[in-house]
């Protein structure tokens, strides 16, 4: 079931009889910038109208309660014992954000919490990301602390590396809290600098195909990746001190040492430094309103990934050639580190819902699955809703 601000309030009411203040917090997408993060490049997401809302007052008395209500659960939070826990999960996400705002020296007082949303799990948005960012946006909010947004992603993300075991890079939380309606986010993953960039959806829509699957090699492939990363970097230090990840090597500085490079180090750095710089060039796409030029370096990307740096599967890639093949799909690509998830595509408005029909057909016969899609909007990052703004989340 998906849940709205509205029915967090009224659920917060009910089971603890006083009004909450609201936090809502959007999942992610990313248009073009995949693995790119891990070394040092670029990458462009934008925060997405699938969010996961939070109610937040003070107890009554000391103890602090989370509520989730996508998992029908209850969890009191032992104050003297803040640590991971086996069960339940979702816990350590909120759990990770509350240690480190008390290591930092915040004073949380005791409270109860209520949560839930319509993030798909296992889609690719970052569910995650948006409970850290949440939560820490709702203990700020509560407790009065003017804790700055990069300081709440970066506990964010501390949280999910310390008490979720996850070690992701930052932008999953990075554009939970600093999404902007109408605009993706252009983010230097070297220095966290970043800008906001137009896209202008009057035309198209962006839609969503989950693929409904998850290959069991996302894990070990995903760090195999890293360390072929890493093998290219450590062969050209040697003739270029000034290398500290392949957001500093060239194609050229490839290519006089590709004979250096055993398996397939060689392909993996070449999809890695296109990549770096088709996001710089599709940013300049996006200032020009050049979405044609855009969707192109969508469709190139996919292509890398799949051929180059070998993190797609059959049906990431039936998907994207469905796509291909019909003319009112601007671009479109696999989203994530892969091996299952979505494809993101760019389809003109006119086509949208014939796209959809079509998609699910297809994915249907092709392999007995039922097709998820879903048309996502471009929002602002994580932020309080005010009352008169309920009503836009029921």
């Amino acid at each position: 079931m998906e849940y709205s601000a509205r029915i967090i309030q009224a659920k917060f009411k009910e089971i603890f009889g006083r009004e909450p203040l609201v936090i809502r917090a959007p999942g992610r997408i990313n248009l073009i910038g995949e693995h790119t993060d891990y070394n040092d490049g670029f990458v462009m997401p934008a925060a997405v109208n699938k969010e996961i809302f939070f109610g937040v007052a003070g107890s009554a008395d000391s103890r602090s309660v989370l509520y989730s209500l996508n998992y029908n659960e209850r969890f009191e939070i032992d104050p003297g014992n803040i640590s991971p826990v086996n069960s339940p999960k979702w816990a350590n996400y909120l759990l990770g954000v509350l240690y480190k705002f008390r290591e930092q020296g915040y004073s949380i007082a005791p409270f109860n919490c209520v949560f839930g949303g319509n993030v798909p799990l296992g889609a690719g948005m970052s569910s995650s990301a948006a409970m850290e960012c949440g939560f820490a946006a709702a203990l700020n909010e509560f407790n009065l602390l003017n804790v700055p947004k990069l300081d709440m992603i970066k506990t964010a993300q501390w949280a999910e590396h310390n008490f979720a075991g996850v070690k992701c890079g930052i932008m999953d939380q990075f554009a939970s809290m600093m999404g902007k309606a109408g605009h993706v986010i252009v983010l230097d993953c070297r220095s966290l600098s970043f800008q906001h960039a137009p896209l202008d959806l009057s035309q198209c829509e962006i839609i969503l195909c989950d693929t409904k699957v998850k290959h069991s090699l996302v894990d070990s492939e995903y760090n195999t990746r890293r360390m072929e990363c890493e093998e290219g970097v450590r062969i050209l230090r040697r003739h270029y001190p000034e290398v500290t990840s392949l957001r500093d090597v060239t194609m050229t500085m490839l290519q006089e040492h590709k004979n250096a490079m055993t398996g397939k180090v060689f392909q993996r750095c070449s999809y890695v430094v296109d990549e770096i710089v088709r996001v710089q060039e599709a940013t300049e796409d996006l200032k020009k309103n050049d979405l044609a030029a855009f969707g192109k370096k969508m469709f190139e990307t996919h292509s890398g990934l799949s051929h180059l740096y070998e993190v797609s599967c059959k049906e990431l890639d039936f998907l994207v050639e469905e796509a291909s093949r019909m003319q009112d799909v601007v671009g479109a690509r696999m989203m994530g580190g892969g091996f299952g998830g979505c494809t993101i595509n760019l389809v003109k408005r006119t086509a949208a819902d014939l796209f959809q029909e079509h998609m699910t057909s297809k994915y249907q016969k092709a392999f007995g699955i039922d097709l998820p899609t879903y048309k996502v909007d471009i929002v602002d990052g994580t932020g309080r809703v005010k009352e008169e703004e309920l009503s836009l989340w029921t």
